[in-house]
């Protein structure tokens, strides 16, 4: 056993030894890098002293935050220090010397922990570096660091503490500095922020330093000249000081007026920075310190583990648009999902003319990164029509990104190369002549009950193919074949086969407010859309509201799933041990809807017809609402009923031919809006397919060992699971093992860009946000005011939503909408007017804005909150 080694002998395959704070350390110094000299006392001598305080025995009895916590922590503060680790320090402490905490979880890519476990400085005397060694310790137990391993799902017994003794630098001047920017994510951008005396002051936010920002992207090295492109001098009214006979105080006041480095200085850093960036191959958040003879001394170098992932793509600023939060989708996608979309993305570029060479890699303007879907817009953007018409388009889908681009048009670096509108003209008319949008159109509006009798067909097309997978027996390579060509030639064409008649409805829809003019407003003419038919999404929110109402007609079953969790329900339906008439109801449910998910564009997802929770939990809110009044069927045949008035409403206001236009129009647009919904719904059946065999595949790649799991097989790729099932591969469990601790981890990760550029920053968290407002303001997408009791919801997994609530949320796909039948009103973060989120709640009459930046931050469930949703107002504290 070896409880003690030093640093310069520390690799980066000892992390189980020397844990990763000492790791980076013996990085830096082998690379020779300035890091004061020093050594580790090994995770060897921390087993020894959790073995004799019985740690194993505290985690074996069930206690678990607090309580755990302060057990832990008393038992190894009264544990002796073993003899060798005294030894050591007796041997090898000379002078005043730093302490630090070196968890085996820690200063890592997937969690830096930062703070988590303490630190002592100036520490004089052997013995004094033996107790604070122990504190070190206990501090693996602190209640912050049990709390934020459990947030991210680290086990506790797992982790072990080193402890990084060094020679203490006696600075003049210390701080941190970011290689990437922390908040904008813009790379080769450091960030410095500085104050005299130990960087404590700095570290832990107890002074105002000096900033600085410096442009690195001509860096090379120890060569090339850099550019401070920002200087703030801070107050710099506290720094702490080391006292001569061991320990630290705070000094207030004595800072001098300017700032505590040169621009010398702050580049000599930057270019320090840059090379421990390069040796690492990512942004780096730094720890250092500058001697009173000038040397910078490097004390720690951690990952910034917050900045996004950018997608590879050409060179060049290139501006990436994260096609999954416009779908409303903030969590990863699974490997195999991103595979799928790639195939998908495929099958769209060749309908518009552009085939890929490779159908598996997908198009050029597809791109992946953390787990997200971007297109790469750049091209749009240095066009003279897409400036016009995509931002348009995001008005509708997802208004904050359209804001965020706009912000871009200005960048000389994203200037007009294409001005000439003729090949756009060309592409659009060419997929119109191809797939008749206009007679089809023509047709539509004449006689609204061919669009019905069209979209059938469709559906019974999609049937017949899905009906015709492959056999019971067939290979895992002929089921990937099958998925391939569902993928590739039966999921996008479905789309404009069908999107004639709700493009048809939504065009008469605007012929009516132009013959209105200023004689009808924007929300009347909204009212029109309420209760729509043959939307295939509230079809399904309230076949599941019926379900719900047959079940209540029997107490009993009522109270079955009313006294249970949605996850206990879940079990009792796997176990065959629901209620005769819920277990019926759910499966008729299912056998319509059960191809349906929570973020169900990701096929690696389960479906409601595998793991219904959701839906369970969906029925009991639902016969929790007690007045017949808001019985969502009564609401929906009231918005019908309020629609058909206004149609009549605006009519009569217009007056004479115009008004029986009017009239026509907005007739047309109830009876073919509502297919808006459907090619989704029938991509979305597509998805649920291919999960089927890809199911099937895995069962046959685990039963040959391949992977461990047949769920594993959503962890792979298309071209890699049929390279397994040709017998390329013996063996992907560990492949398998890594991506699901990135997903893992990217399922933690709260802020996605909705707009994201190659150097890596993030336009929207750029821009300056107002502070202390008691109002936030988005997109009006749901006419109407209501106040209530707000409840956040970032999963609708098992939320529990009371009637009349507002919900906050981050965004909304189908699986959410069943959650829309028993609220109050609607906020999310994301969307636009004509986003599926705002185009439901109006079809419920639920007053709603969407595009709400921050919601979820900035309201508390609880709180009482007023949405008007004509205003884009949301009022904080019910004011």
């Amino acid at each position: 056993m070896r409880v003690v080694a030093d640093l310069a002998e520390v690799g980066a395959d000892m992390l189980d030894e020397a844990g990763g704070k000492a790791v980076n350390l013996g990085v830096l110094l082998r690379a020779g890098l300035p890091v004061p000299p020093g050594f580790v006392v090994t995770t060897d001598a921390y087993r020894e002293v959790a073995s004799a305080a019985g740690l194993d025995a505290l985690l074996a009895g069930g206690l678990d935050g607090p309580a755990l916590a302060a057990r832990a922590r008393e038992s190894l503060l009264a544990a002796p220090v073993p003899e060798p680790v005294l030894l050591a320090l007796r041997e090898r402490v000379r002078g005043p010397v730093a302490v630090r905490s070196s968890a085996t979880a820690e200063d890592l890519p997937q969690a830096s922990f930062a703070g988590q476990q303490d630190t002592f400085l100036n520490v004089a005397g052997p013995g004094a570096v033996a107790d604070a060694v122990r504190r070190c310790w206990a501090s693996l137990w602190s209640d912050r660091a049990v709390a934020y391993r459990a947030a991210n799902g680290i086990d506790h017994g797992s982790v072990r503490l080193a402890v990084v003794v060094q020679e203490m630098v006696p600075a003049e001047v210390a701080g941190v500095m970011f290689t990437a920017d922390p908040v904008t994510g813009r790379r080769r951008q450091a960030v410095i922020e500085a104050a005299p005396g130990l960087g404590e002051a700095v570290v832990s936010g107890a002074v105002n330093p000096d900033r600085f920002v410096v442009d690195m992207g001509i860096f090379v090295g120890d060569r090339g000249i850099g550019r401070v492109l920002e200087r703030r001098t801070g107050d710099k009214a506290l720094s702490v000081r080391p006292l001569p006979g061991g320990g630290v105080e705070r000094v207030t006041g004595g800072a001098p007026a300017g700032a505590c480095l040169d621009d010398d200085q702050v580049l000599a850093l930057a270019r320090l920075g840059a090379r421990v960036e390069t040796l690492y191959g990512a942004p780096q958040d730094i720890e250092w310190a500058i001697d009173g003879a000038g040397r910078i001394w490097l004390t720690q170098a951690r990952p910034i583990t917050t900045l996004h992932p950018v997608p590879e793509g050409q060179d060049g600023l290139r501006v990436y648009l994260c096609f999954s939060v416009a779908q409303g989708l903030y969590r990863p996608i699974t490997p195999m999902g991103v595979s799928a979309f790639r195939v998908l993305a495929s099958a769209a570029a060749a309908e518009a003319g552009f085939p890929p060479t490779d159908p598996l890699a997908g198009p050029p303007a597809f791109a992946e990164a953390g787990g997200r879907l971007f297109v790469d817009v750049t091209g749009v953007m240095r066009s003279r029509v897409g400036r016009v018409l995509w931002p348009r388009v995001l008005d509708f889908m997802e208004a904050r990104s359209a804001v965020v681009l706009r912000g871009l048009l200005g960048d000389p670096r994203l200037s007009v190369v294409r001005r000439s509108r003729l090949p756009f003209l060309r592409r659009v008319a060419r997929v119109a002549i191809r797939h008749r949008v206009p007679p089809r159109a023509i047709r539509y509006l004449i006689d609204p009950r061919v669009a019905l009798r069209d979209a059938a067909r469709v559906r019974a097309r999609l049937d017949a193919h899905l009906a015709a997978g492959p056999p019971a027996g067939a290979t895992a390579e002929a089921r990937l074949d099958h998925v391939l060509r569902l993928l590739g030639t039966r999921a996008i064409p479905l789309a404009p086969a069908i999107l004639p008649a709700p493009a048809a409805g939504f065009a008469m829809l605007a012929l009516a407010a132009k013959l209105a003019g200023d004689r009808v407003t924007g929300d009347e003419v909204q009212t029109v859309l309420r209760g729509l038919p043959h939307n295939v999404t509230t079809e399904m929110d309230l076949a599941l509201w019926h379900a719900a109402a047959r079940i209540g007609a029997e107490p009993a079953a009522a109270e079955a799933l009313l006294s249970r969790t949605p996850a206990e329900l879940a079990a009792l339906h796997r176990s065959g041990g629901l209620p005769p008439v819920v277990a019926a109801e759910l499966a008729g449910f299912l056998a319509d809807y059960g191809d349906r998910a929570v973020a169900e564009i990701d096929l690696g997802l389960p479906r409601w017809s595998e793991d219904p929770e959701h839906v369970l939990g969906v029925i009991a809110n639902y016969l929790r609402l007690d007045d017949p009044a808001r019985a969502p069927d009564v609401v929906f045949a009231r918005g019908a009923e309020e629609a058909e008035r206004m149609i009549e409403v605006i009519g009569g206001r217009i007056g004479g031919t115009r008004g029986r236009i009017a009239r026509a129009a907005l007739r047309r647009t109830r009876a073919l809006a509502g297919l808006r919904e459907l090619p989704k719904f029938l991509i979305v059946r597509v998805l649920a397919a291919a999960r089927r065999q890809l199911a099937a595949v895995g069962e046959e790649l685990a039963a040959r060992g391949v992977l461990a799991d047949p769920a594993d097989v959503f962890f792979l790729t298309i071209p890699e699971a049929r390279a397994a099932a040709r017998g390329g591969r013996a063996d992907l469990r560990g492949v398998v093992a890594a991506r699901r601790e990135d997903y893992r981890r990217e399922l933690a990760r709260r802020r996605v860009p909705r707009v994201l550029l190659s150097d890596g920053s993030d336009p929207e968290a750029a821009a300056p946000s107002p502070e202390g407002q008691d109002a936030l303001t988005g997109t009006p997408a749901s006419a109407g005011t209501v106040t209530g009791p707000a409840r956040v919801v970032l999963d609708p997994v098992g939320a529990k939503l009371e009637p009349g609530e507002i919900l906050i949320c981050p965004s909304t796909d189908p699986g959410w909408t069943p959650l829309f039948l028993t609220a109050g009103g609607l906020v999310m973060e994301m969307g636009g007017a004509n986003s599926h989120g705002a185009v439901v709640a109006r079809e419920y009459g639920i007053p709603a804005v969407v595009g709400v930046a921050h919601a979820t931050d900035s309201i508390a469930t609880g709180s009482p909150v007023t949405v008007d949703g004509s205003s884009g107002v949301v009022r904080l504290n019910g004011g």
